[in-house]
């Protein structure tokens, strides 16, 4: 069954292009997004591999660490991190777990039968310090993921934590965001003194909070 949002992400021990991985060790204290590949040496996902290589200082920024997944062995993963920085320009700079026992597939839901009932469907898991749950995307074979929207729903998403505020369609950090609707206009005159615009009594913005 895929894991739903809030649930807890599973803990699991498994090979990696790093080394034996235990997940939850391995992700202590930080944010984490795990993204799924159906096996190694595929074209789109070759592309996503190196993008996520280029983007890491940007996840690093935000104190989230990435690790993917194939189903093939090690050994194999070796060599398409090859491919990857010869076709991307771009180093493997994070670790790539080696599910050929389906062991974290079958934990997470990665597996559709619908679509192959034995390789991993190009999921993303967006987790949280906590061990939560909070996004989950699949995408179809032939779609190459967005990871820029990644960032952008992990801003979203340590700002709603801190602040009590979400964010409206196509945000982006740094611009307006919503006063949510269980705070009252006076706690809300001690939570953002700089004032609001209410569009609606259930609609009201304020400048992004620092």
């Amino acid at each position: 069954m895929a894991l739903q949002l809030g649930d807890t992400a599973p803990d699991f021990t498994q090979d990696s292009t790093e080394g034996p991985l235990h997940f939850h060790d391995w992700a202590a204290s930080s944010w984490v997004v795990l993204f799924s590949h159906p096996k190694d040496y595929t074209p789109v996902c070759t592309t996503e591999l190196g993008t996520v290589a280029k983007l890491k200082p940007e996840f690093d920024k935000r104190g989230v660490k990435v690790i993917g997944l194939s189903v093939d062995p090690t050994d194999s993963h070796q060599g398409w991190a090859r491919d990857i920085e010869e076709t991307q320009g771009a180093k493997l700079n994070f670790p790539l777990l080696a599910d050929h026992d389906r062991k974290v597939s079958n934990l997470y839901g990665m597996i559709h039968p619908n679509a192959s009932d034995t390789l991993t469907v190009r999921s993303v898991f967006v987790i949280d310090p906590s061990r939560k749950v909070r996004l989950t995307l699949t995408y179809p074979a032939s779609t190459g993921r967005n990871f820029d929207e990644l960032l952008r729903v992990i801003d979203s998403l340590q700002l709603t934590d801190k602040h009590k505020v979400a964010t409206p369609a196509n945000w982006k950090h740094g611009e307006d965001v919503i006063i949510v609707p269980s705070i009252s206009d006076e706690q809300a005159k001690a939570l953002f003194p700089a004032g609001w615009t209410t569009h609606k009594p259930y609609l009201r913005t304020t400048k992004q909070p620092a």
